[in-house]
């Protein structure tokens, strides 16, 4: 990869903060790199939950062949699926990119695009279903999944690893360990929850209902319109 690279983080109301800072904090931080917060239009954005700003500083009709493109996913996820503005940059996007990723529910709006048809790939275990209705082949017990040049990452804090991982690809893994080390990336959690196969059945039962209670009303009234594009989809490819 050439030495400057150009790398384009989606950003849009609703996103998962940690989605997007994770992979820009181990991104930004390779030789070269110029990481781009971008959106629909230039502004600030209210990540998921409220209460914190992150900021597009580029509109996706200025980013046109970003070397990577990052997807993170948010409790709004099923707008941008039906987003044709968005989606039809994504394809564009996906055309020239070096490497195309998602983070968590991220990998639904990729899903979306028709990135991931027939591709093995992983997103959030709560949308696990969703995933394969997309068409991608779900592996929800790996947290980081490439096929070709798409990469994707389980839940919210997976985003660092992907990160790190394309650190590793684009800079080499020495580069990508010192910037491991940098950040002090070395997890020692107090509980070992982490993983739906590891929790108990008490633990599942509210972080669904965690999950449930995240998706707003708006967003929840989405499904059926996805639900019909990918109906639509399925019906002009045959598949």
């Amino acid at each position: 990869m050439a030495a400057s690279v150009e790398i384009a983080i989606l950003l849009y109301q609703g996103v998962t903060a940690l989605d997007a800072v994770g992979p820009w904090e181990v991104l930004s931080r390779i030789p070269g790199a110029k990481v781009q917060f971008v959106g629909k239009e230039v502004g600030p954005v209210v990540a998921e939950g409220g209460g914190l700003l992150l900021g597009a500083t580029h509109s996706i009709s200025e980013t046109i062949c970003p070397d990577v493109l990052v997807v993170p996913g948010g409790s709004t996820t099923p707008g941008q699926m039906v987003d044709d503005e968005v989606l039809d940059w994504l394809r564009k996007v996906h055309r020239t990119s070096v490497w195309t990723a998602s983070v968590c529910t991220g990998a639904l709006i990729l899903g979306a695009a028709g990135i991931l048809k027939g591709q093995p790939a992983t997103t959030h275990w709560y949308k696990m279903g969703v995933l394969r209705i997309m068409g991608a082949k779900p592996r929800p017990d790996e947290r980081v999944v490439r096929s070709g040049k798409v990469v994707t990452a389980a839940g919210v804090s997976a985003g660092i690893d992907l990160a790190l991982w394309l650190a590793g690809e684009i800079a080499g893994r020495e580069r990508a360990e010192a910037i491991q080390l940098v950040i002090e990336y070395d997890p020692h959690p107090p509980f070992d929850a982490g993983h739906i196969s590891k929790a108990s059945k008490e633990v599942q039962r509210l972080a669904n209902k965690m999950m449930d209670d995240s998706m707003p009303g708006d967003q929840r009234r989405l499904v059926p319109k996805i639900a019909w594009n990918r109906f639509l989809d399925l019906v002009r490819t045959g598949q």
